[in-house]
Parts: C-alpha cells; sequence; structure tokens
C-alpha cells in the first residue's frame, strides 16, 4: 500500500479551498500561513491517511500541488 504527502506551493495558493472539499481522508486544511498576495495557504495534516489518490491536485486551478507517494514499510 502506497503512503501520500502533500506539498502546497506557497505562492500558487489562492486559499480557494477546493482541495480541502476534495480530500476524503480530511488531509487538508486552511492554514494561517498568508503568502505574498494576501491569500490564506492551505496546509497539509499529515495524519497519516493520505493515500495519495492526486484528487487535491486534479481539482487545484493554479496548480498549487503536489503529491508525493511513498512506499509504506
Amino acid at each position: 500500500m502506497k503512503k501520500g504527502k502533500v506539498r502546497i506551493l506557497a505562492e500558487r495558493c489562492k486559499g480557494c479551498n477546493l482541495c480541502i472539499l476534495e480530500c476524503k481522508k480530511g488531509e487538508l486544511k486552511q492554514g494561517k500561513t498568508v503568502n505574498k498576495q494576501g491569500y490564506s495557504v492551505v496546509e497539509f495534516v499529515n495524519n497519516g491517511k493520505c493515500n495519495g489518490c492526486t484528487l487535491c491536485a486534479i481539482v487545484c486551478p493554479d496548480a498549487a500541488i503536489e503529491v508525493i507517494l511513498e512506499a509504506e514499510e
């Protein structure tokens, strides 16, 4: 089974929250960090449930999400 990790490219994120709505595992949340454009950046919670489905990256209109797959030990 594979595990995933999500990397948010902060300066591209506009805080639209589409990725949060799409994540069925609850691995994303609205963050407190604000980027240079003044948008609240989404954060990866990393509670170990991410399966690397990439739905968050697919729905992101600004290509601000990278999903990294790792082999589970």
